[in-house]
């Protein structure tokens, strides 16, 4: 059985740059939603002082987290000057292929801590 893949990462935003922060994050939801079908949640949220970016992606497995990986890594590109990522936290069991790809988003964006996290217990459903 596959397992979902959720992906919890959290940047410090840079001062001065909180309009271009909001507008990439539009763009950047704008094309996930358009060019990765199998994606289940993708959501940026910013924190009360808006000095804070938390991005969580929900995944049916890790193919599906690996094409969006791929298929959004020339977008990400458009916050390395005006993030800097903190945490990562990875939920479930990504394949290698998965892990590599997010180190190098890890790198791209500041070089945060990546943890990933192994399912001990619980369901999933998909449905209602």
């Amino acid at each position: 059985m596959t397992e979902p893949i959720i992906v919890v990462d959290s940047s410090e935003i840079r001062e001065g740059t909180l309009d271009d922060v909001r507008q990439a994050m539009h763009d950047l939801a704008s094309f996930v939603e358009a060019n990765v079908p199998r994606v289940l949640a993708y959501h940026m949220y910013l924190d009360e002082a808006r000095t804070r970016m938390t991005v969580v992606q929900v995944h049916a497995d890790s193919s599906s987290a690996a094409f969006h990986m791929k298929t959004s890594a020339s977008m990400f590109r458009a916050f390395a000057e005006l993030i800097r990522l903190s945490t990562m936290d990875v939920y479930g069991k990504p394949s290698n292929e998965l892990l590599e790809l997010l180190r190098q988003k890890v790198r791209l964006l500041g070089g945060a801590t990546m943890t990933v996290h192994v399912l001990e217990a619980g369901f999933t459903r998909l449905s209602g």
